[in-house]
């Protein structure tokens, strides 16, 4: 199975609700789609969303990354040799690693299409059945609580809580938000880089002297300020998360090292893919950190991917964060993984099992 042609696509898809954080408010799922084309028929699809605050892609740098400097290192190349293309991939430029993802995504399920079975299966096994949290956006108080309350009734048991605009008001969202569900659901802070250092230590040791009881608090501080992430970890009990402050593994290990947080969000968009995904997995399991495994504002393909890694890599990742489906007003997506509210379940099908993509608009590159 020899790789032939790259093409790609725009996928839009409503959201339910707009999406709301400290840095940006999206209505629409806008992502470019690639599909990798082979001598045998086949097709790998990946996908990758513009997300310009966090990783530095958008849409035009993407295809462009893929089109004039990862595409012609992989035109004719073998799929079996998984481990070249992946280097071809990571080795065609510097960063872009939403355009990386997105192609490596696309190989990965050729290389479960070639051998016949689940990508889970390739990558070590699993129980193909997980559960993730929901996102509640950053809003005024009453909505927070509203929307809380009717994640939980839809059968959420994890709620991760957008904050990190005003410290005062956020103190008390938590507060409304944690009374209105106590019992029945587990919070999740995510700041989303909107805090100080001492601002986090301040809003966390005020929620825990009120008694509430946080799962985590992902990313408090800006990504570059480790020191900050170690001065918040080593002041709470609430255990510290960092997302946007590790994108690759030596990152990863210059965090272990310094202690600078209990958990890390692994996201397929700051990796560049899966090959560096498992590396990370790999490196937090041997230090004994846990993994969040997350996802940007993404649909049932690529968010497949990191469900496939999430069942292989469960020793490790032990949280899931992988709504952006359920986010969507619908699926466009024939066959793959499973997304039915909290509940996410992976099928016997080769690769990624995905069979048709509805809706997505060819863009003639």
């Amino acid at each position: 199975m020899k790789i032939t042609d790259i093409r790609f696509g725009m996928l839009r898809v409503p959201l339910k609700t707009p999406f709301k954080t400290a840095l940006r408010t999206v209505d629409v799922v806008e992502d470019i789609v690639v599909t990798v084309h082979t001598d045998t028929g086949h097709i790998g699809y990946g996908e990758a969303p513009a997300t310009a605050v966090i990783t530095g892609d958008t849409h035009g740098s993407i295809v462009e990354a893929i089109r004039k400097f990862i595409s012609p290192r992989l035109i004719g190349e073998e799929i079996a040799n998984l481990n070249r293309i992946t280097g071809l991939i990571q080795g065609a430029l510097e960063k872009n690693s939403s355009a990386k993802a997105a192609v490596e995504i696309a190989v990965y399920d050729l290389w479960g299409q070639l051998y016949g079975a689940p990508l889970y299966k390739m990558l070590g096994g699993g129980d193909p059945v997980i559960t993730t949290d929901i996102t509640i956006s950053v809003d005024y108080i009453e909505k927070m609580v509203a929307d809380s309350i009717a994640a939980v009734d839809r059968g959420f048991e994890s709620l991760k809580i957008k904050v990190g605009k005003d410290i005062g008001v956020d103190i008390e969202r938590v507060k409304a938000i944690y009374a209105a569900v106590e019992g029945r659901a587990l919070l999740r802070l995510d700041a989303n880089q909107g805090w100080t250092a001492k601002q986090a230590v301040y809003a966390l040791q005020t929620l825990e002297d009120a008694g509430v009881r946080l799962e985590l608090v992902e990313q408090p501080v800006k990504a570059q300020d480790l020191d900050g992430m170690k001065y918040v970890t080593d002041r709470v009990h609430t255990p510290i998360m960092a997302d946007e402050s590790v994108f690759g593994p030596a990152e990863v290990i210059d965090l272990i090292r310094m202690r600078a947080a209990d958990i890390i969000n692994i996201k397929l968009m700051k990796t560049g893919g899966l090959s560096k995904a498992i590396q990370i997995a790999d490196i937090a399991a041997m230090y004994g950190v846990e993994c969040m495994i997350g996802c940007m504002i993404e649909t049932s393909i690529s968010v497949a991917a990191a469900v496939h890694l999430a069942v292989a890599k469960s020793n490790v990742i032990t949280k899931v964060d992988l709504d952006g489906p359920s986010l969507c007003a619908f699926n466009p997506v024939d066959g793959g993984v499973i997304f039915n509210e909290s509940e996410i379940t992976v099928t016997d099908a080769p690769g990624l099992g995905i069979r048709e993509i509805r809706g997505l608009e060819p863009l003639d590159v």
